[in-house]
């Protein structure tokens, strides 16, 4: 495995992604009862911006570096605020150092009734997920591969829940992969997110087009592009949202117009929230 997302924590791509992922968490503890999440690729947990990795890349700046210096209007800055005070959690005097990741972000959404399982394979990140959340008995590190995990873990013992899918995609197959359909086919009730990056067309279209024909009734597509199409390049990034809680759609309506200026490149950028099945 040579993904390293050390390189891109904190880029427009985590900022869109956990902005989401932030608002699901919300919707979540809104009802007593208890959540599990499962986040099936969850990489390292925090990310030192000051690492060689990030200082190398710089994608940073261009993400959360922008958002956190921007100025925000009120109902954009009251749906961005429970994802920002996760990241301001992690700094400190207003300098950014650390980013946290998905598993990281769930973590301090967490009550004593929830539970949070996360999955990784690759030994430097497994091992640094470790050291950052393993102190925490409401969460479960495993050392496993995400696909595996879907069909090992779901459904939990909870009845309600989020598992993030969030591969690296570095094999075409991670578009098209049918553990998603099948762990619904388990867990018809649970919220599924699934990332992916957008630089043409075609595999983010061929997804949509396999979730519309796998029989579930239920899927809203976010998408945000900060430049036009570019195969060479990642122009933009989307979730798949199956089972999005009432009124997600409504917040994202407000949430991803509000990012594209803040974090676009050029003339190109924009953002499509639609129906893939269902609520039209």
């Amino acid at each position: 495995m040579n993904y390293r997302h050390a390189y891109h924590a904190g880029n427009f791509a985590d900022v869109v992604k956990h902005a989401i992922l932030a608002r699901v968490l919300v919707h979540l503890c809104s009802k007593p009862a208890a959540y599990r999440v499962i986040d099936t690729h969850a990489g390292a947990g925090v990310y030192d911006l000051g690492g060689p990795e990030a200082t190398r890349s710089q994608e940073w700046h261009g993400g959360i570096g922008r958002l956190y210096r921007a100025s925000l209007d009120p109902a954009l800055g009251s749906l961005l605020a429970p994802y920002l005070d996760v990241v301001a959690a992690h700094n400190s005097a207003g300098r950014m150092r650390a980013y946290p990741g998905s598993p990281a972000l769930a973590q301090a959404f967490l009550r004593a009734q929830d539970r949070l399982l996360a999955c990784e394979l690759e030994p430097h990140a497994a091992a640094s997920l470790k050291r950052s959340l393993s102190h925490d008995r409401r969460v479960k590190v495993v050392a496993i591969d995400g696909w595996t995990a879907l069909n090992a873990y779901v459904p939990p013992p909870e009845r309600r829940g989020l598992v993030l899918v969030d591969p690296p995609y570095e094999d075409p197959g991670d578009f098209l992969n049918q553990a998603v359909e099948q762990a619904h086919g388990k867990w018809a009730s649970g919220i599924y997110l699934l990332w992916y990056p957008i630089k043409g067309r075609q595999q983010p279209d061929a997804l949509a087009g396999r979730l519309r024909r796998s029989g579930i009734n239920k899927i809203l597509r976010a998408e945000l592009s900060i430049r036009a199409a570019d195969p060479a390049v990642l122009t933009g990034c989307g979730l798949m949202v199956i089972n999005p809680p009432w009124r997600l759609e409504e917040e994202l309506r407000v949430l991803l117009p509000g990012l594209v200026p803040i974090l676009a490149g050029d003339d190109g950028a924009g953002a499509r929230i639609d129906w893939i099945a269902g609520e039209l």
